[in-house]
């Protein structure tokens, strides 16, 4: 309790010895004789002392809101230390949780710009692709496209040059396929 002492100075023993023996500055003996015992230099309660006592009772009144205000100086100074615990561990989780909180805005920042990067070689990508499109599927100047035949060229009708139209023609045949010498051995008579 050494904090005590501190805090409350020397003069803390003045208000026990005010209660249990009476004023400060005098002690009877058994003797009948006085006996002066002189406790400090203005002999009362001092302004200091008064000022301390009010910052108690304000300290007793913050700490505990709800309630009435402590008398017992050594309550409220262990009520004043568990509450600075509770505001400093407080105040450490806060300070993790804001160093977490940044490290974590830094690293969607980094994912943002690498995005950002890769939307633009994207678009860059679809530019050139949609160049390339153009380019292939527009044809050269002075090239007149051929049109599609206007009927459909029979079985037995082959070009006979290319460049001249479809017309009809013989088809084609193996000397064996038009030798009818053997056909009555080959094939029997029809009916």
């Amino acid at each position: 309790m050494e904090t005590i002492d501190q805090i409350e100075g020397d003069d803390c023993y003045l208000d026990y010895l005010d209660i249990l023996l009476g004023p400060a500055n005098s002690l009877s003996n058994s003797g009948g004789g006085v006996v002066d015992i002189d406790f400090s230099s203005s002999g009362g309660v001092t302004q200091e002392e008064k000022s301390l006592r009010k910052r108690f009772q304000d300290l007793s009144s913050v700490l505990e809101s709800g309630r009435p205000a402590k008398t017992d100086k050594s309550a409220v100074l262990d009520d004043a230390i568990r509450v600075l615990n509770q505001l400093r561990n407080e105040a450490q989780e806060l300070k993790e949780t804001n160093e977490k909180l940044l490290e974590e805005i830094k690293s969607l920042k980094a994912e943002k710009t690498e995005l950002r990067e890769e939307k633009m070689m994207l678009k860059a990508d679809k530019e050139k692709m949609e160049r390339q499109l153009k380019a292939v599927a527009v044809p050269p100047s002075g090239y007149m496209p051929t049109y599609p035949a206007a009927y459909h060229a029979g079985a037995n009708k082959m070009p006979v040059f290319p460049s001249y139209g479809l017309m009809p023609m013989w088809q084609y045949l193996p000397p064996a396929a038009y030798d009818t010498s053997r056909d009555h051995e080959l094939r029997p008579p029809a009916a």
